[in-house]
C-alpha cells in the first residue's frame, strides 16, 4: 500500500502522462487537419468555450494581441473560424467556427470518446466532475506561478 506521499506523486506522475497523450493528440490533430498546434487550440477553446472576443481568444491562448490576430487570419483562411462585429461594442470582434471548424472537432470527438471505453458508465460523471476540477486548478496554479515569477 502506498503512503500518502507516494500516492500523490503517482498521481502526479499520472498527470504528467495525461498531459503528455494529450500533447501527442494535439500534435496529431493538427497533421491530420492541417493546422498548426495554437490553431488545434483555438479550435479547442471555441468548441468548449464558444465564441470568444479576439483578444479573449488570445489571453486564453496566451498570446498577444497581435498574434491573435495573426492566429484569426490563419483560422479564416484555412476556413475554420470567421471574425464578425460585436453586436453592442464596434471596437471588438468575436471569432467562432464556422461548419468547418466543427466538423474538425466532431472528428476528433469520437477519438476522445474511445479514451473513455474502459471507464465503466456509471463511473463518467464523477471521472468528468474530477477532470474539470484538476483542469481549472492546474490552470489557476499555472497563472499564479507565472504571475509570482515575473515579479
Amino acid at each position: 500500500m502506498l503512503t500518502p506521499a507516494e500516492s500523490l506523486d503517482d498521481a502526479v506522475r499520472s498527470l504528467r502522462v495525461l498531459i503528455l497523450a494529450g500533447e501527442n493528440y494535439r500534435q496529431a490533430t493538427a497533421q491530420m487537419s492541417g493546422l498548426g498546434v495554437t490553431e488545434t487550440q483555438a479550435v479547442s477553446y471555441l468548441s468548449i468555450y464558444g465564441e470568444r472576443g479576439q483578444n479573449d481568444l488570445g489571453g486564453d491562448l496566451g498570446i498577444s494581441s497581435g498574434a491573435s490576430t495573426a492566429l484569426v487570419d490563419r483560422l479564416e483562411r484555412q476556413g475554420v473560424a470567421q471574425r464578425y462585429a460585436h453586436p453592442h461594442d464596434r471596437r471588438r470582434v468575436i471569432v467562432r467556427l464556422t461548419e468547418k471548424g466543427h466538423g474538425l472537432v466532431a472528428r476528433s470527438h469520437s477519438w476522445l470518446a474511445a479514451s473513455f471505453g474502459s471507464i465503466p458508465p456509471e463511473d463518467l460523471p464523477t471521472l468528468s466532475s474530477r477532470l474539470r476540477q484538476i483542469a481549472q486548478v492546474l490552470r489557476t496554479e499555472s497563472e499564479r506561478q507565472v504571475a509570482a515569477d515575473q515579479e
